[in-house]
């Protein structure tokens, strides 16, 4: 158990943070069991995956001013109160200095009274802030920021996600790709769980040639696959889908991938596209993905790897697809939200 926070207790962030290592880690396999269990799926699932402390890249603040004193962090447990955060044992070194001077931003920008929202990413080039408030993108609040985000080194900042400042473009590494990411571009949370993730799906699909990567975001898992399969990433959001087209361009080494637009709820691929692919990587949001994974129960798909971040939509899916004649191999959950309530996994499936 390491020491813990000086807002244990307190800051929602971080639930368990005071049990010990072994009961800790039983708790997050136990939450993945049970969501299992409750859907009729008796699984082997391996140990934790746990990612270090001090590796989350991305995290959204909290931020409201009161009289001349601005409050910024995290909302407390069960409630909208904002914790002003001071340390923060999960958060890369890198972003946990910046809380003090994203204050002093706040401070500035924020008349008493006032909200906002500020969502952090670190990236290869340094910090990607993206604000939600309620001031507009007008010149004034524009030419402020400019100068906030030079006296902070932020890479870019957006407001109601629109790029407003951009002193360098915000790039990550996705395999032997450097994408360009858009503003509030979704991202795994940690470089770590990343790496452990995308090795998983690598050797679950190992021998595929052919791979669709739905839910493929700004390439994730497309980058690592196209090394050694020719991959179509599916996607809804356009921006997302963007980044990735130009990245797979100007990367060497790769199989070629080709991208779609495609709402995947409304209208996922049927079972004459599946199988067209020797294999499919899903990585959907914490909804899941039942229509897809009906989809692929009546497919001829042989192999599957699942990445989820939401145990009870996971084992809800893997009901349909055991159903449609799949076995579920094995399944691995990876820890990268430390000391909270949540757990995401990767898993195997193969048709018998």
């Amino acid at each position: 158990m390491s020491a813990l926070c000086r807002h244990f207790g307190l800051c929602g962030g971080c639930a368990h943070q005071d049990m010990p290592d072994a009961d800790y880690r039983a708790l997050k396999r136990r939450i993945v069991l049970d969501a299992l269990s409750r859907h009729g799926i008796d699984a082997q699932v391996d140990e934790i995956v746990e990612v270090p402390p001090a590796t989350r890249r991305r995290a959204t603040f909290k931020a409201r001013k009161e009289a001349d004193a601005v409050l910024l962090g995290f909302h407390a447990a069960k409630t909208h109160a904002i914790v002003d955060m001071r340390e923060c044992l999960v958060l890369t070194p890198s972003l946990a200095a910046l809380v003090p001077r994203l204050r002093e931003m706040m401070s500035a920008m924020l008349k008493s009274g006032e909200d906002a929202e500020l969502r952090l990413t670190e990236t290869e080039t340094g910090a990607d802030l993206g604000l939600r408030w309620k001031k507009p993108n007008d010149a004034p609040t524009i030419a402020a920021l400019a100068r906030w985000a030079e006296k902070l080194r932020l890479a870019r900042v957006s407001a109601h996600g629109e790029t407003v400042v951009e002193l360098a473009k915000p790039t990550v590494r996705l395999g032997k790709a450097l994408v360009a990411l858009p503003p509030e571009t979704f991202l795994q949370p940690t470089r770590e769980g990343e790496a452990a993730l995308q090795t998983f799906v690598r050797e679950t699909l190992k021998g595929a040639k052919r791979v669709a990567d739905l839910f493929a975001g700004c390439g994730t898992f497309s980058f690592a696959l196209a090394e050694k399969a020719r991959v179509h990433a599916v996607e809804l959001e356009g921006a997302m889908l963007e980044a990735l087209a130009a990245a797979a361009k100007t990367t060497s080494g790769l199989k070629p991938i080709t991208t779609e637009k495609r709402n995947l709820f409304r209208r996922p691929l049927n079972e004459t596209e599946l199988n067209a692919y020797d294999a499919v990587c899903l990585d959907p949001p914490r909804a899941g993905a039942l229509e897809q994974a009906a989809m692929l129960a009546k497919s001829k798909m042989v192999r599957l790897a699942y990445v989820s971040c939401d145990a009870e939509a996971f084992a809800r899916d893997a009901h349909v697809l055991l159903g449609g004649g799949y076995r579920l191999t094995r399944v691995v959950p990876v820890d990268q939200f430390l000391w909270s309530s949540h757990i995401e996994l990767a898993a195997a499936f193969e048709r018998s």
